[in-house]
């Protein structure tokens, strides 16, 4: 079964374009790297009524909307190559100095796991 590393982080919604141009050049060194998929997602229906909303889990402010990223591996070996590629790759060490400077969302709030696909129904 495939293996998947899954993100939510809350971005300020007047950040959301600079987000957006670093997810898609970090997607490319991820995909050119081995993943199978690689996808970043902007909230845009997150409250539902009985359930705890997406907004309270990342702990939203006023202005901010949540991103749910995932990235797909062959399995969880096959992630930690990809990852260690990645890693090592100089775009992304560019990438990652640029954020320090300013960062398009708070590392402190991000939510991050690697999770086992149980069910995949292609």
């Amino acid at each position: 079964m495939p293996y998947v590393d899954g993100f939510v982080i809350a971005v300020p919604k007047r950040k959301l374009a600079t987000y957006r141009t670093i997810a898609r050049a970090a997607g490319k060194v991820w995909r050119e790297h081995g993943c199978l998929d690689y996808k970043e997602c902007a909230g845009d229906d997150l409250v539902v009524k009985g359930m705890r909303s997406f907004p309270k889990l990342a702990r939203l402010k006023s202005g901010e909307t949540v991103v749910f990223s995932w990235i797909t591996y062959k399995s969880k070996a096959h992630r930690d190559s990809v990852n260690k590629k990645v890693m090592k790759d100089p775009r992304m060490a560019k990438m990652m100095e640029s954020m320090k400077k300013n960062p398009p969302f708070d590392l402190r709030r991000m939510s991050y796991g690697g999770f086992r696909v149980i069910v995949d129904n292609p």
